[in-house]
């Protein structure tokens, strides 16, 4: 950003860019419980988002034994931190994920009551991994193309996105590839309209990721899909 840009917004071009730490550390020590909100979600959005799910459940519990306050902007971490749990469960078989996962599934039906179009699409999406987590593969599926109907219907691009990012690893992992991979196309699409290249960019890696594997696989004869809980950063 050039100088005359920030002046414009009113930003003083002397101060330094702040890490997400460097701002979590001063709101700890200025007890600023909303700026620790802030942030925290800022950087869950970010783990969620780029599949870093054990650091977004290390967080979400940091942040909640650090203040027991109720915000609006909450539903977020039941979001995020049912998604993270539900893929962490998948991946560890650690009944903790699972218990956080169905939490936060319940919790988000309790918010539905308030808000259809705000939560219908997170629900129905958390449903879908529920679903998955628990084998039925159908209602998964099912699922799964619901949340991103509702998503579209109410116009939450990010949230379509990874709707159709889930729904093409779900069906990766359960040997529905060609499938599968549109589906991680249609998320790029989704990804690029809401402006997140570096997403896009990494959605694209991992389409690249799955087509050598394929290769290995049809040359070799004995690759094990495996769930495909990477971190993409």
């Amino acid at each position: 950003v050039s100088n005359g840009n920030v002046d414009s917004c009113g930003i003083d071009p002397s101060i330094g860019m702040k890490t997400h730490n460097e701002i979590f550390q001063i709101a700890e020590y200025t007890q600023n419980s909303l700026l620790l909100h802030h942030v925290t979600i800022n950087q869950m959005y970010v783990d969620c988002y780029f599949r870093d799910y054990l650091s977004l459940a290390t967080l979400a519990e940091k942040y909640r034994m650090k203040t027991q306050k109720k915000r609006v902007m909450d539903f977020y971490f039941v979001f995020f931190q049912g998604i993270a749990a539900m893929c962490l469960a998948r991946d560890t078989n650690q009944n903790k994920w699972r218990s956080l996962g169905e939490k936060c599934v319940t919790t988000m039906n309790q918010l539905l009551e308030y808000s259809t179009w705000n939560f219908e699409n997170m629900l129905i999406l958390l449903q879908a991994e529920l679903n998955y987590l628990n084998g039925r593969i159908a209602i998964a599926e099912k699922s799964y193309v619901a949340s991103i109907v509702s998503a579209h219907k109410h116009r939450f691009e990010h949230e379509e996105a990874l709707s159709f990012e889930l729904y093409g690893i779900f069906l990766v992992e359960n040997k529905k590839v060609a499938k599968g991979l549109q589906q991680l196309e249609n998320a790029i699409e989704k990804y690029k309209l809401w402006g997140a290249k570096k997403k896009a960019d990494a959605v694209l890696e991992f389409i690249d990721l799955i087509k050598r594997t394929m290769c290995h696989r049809d040359c070799n004869h004995n690759t094990i899909w495996g769930h495909t809980q990477m971190t993409w950063r």
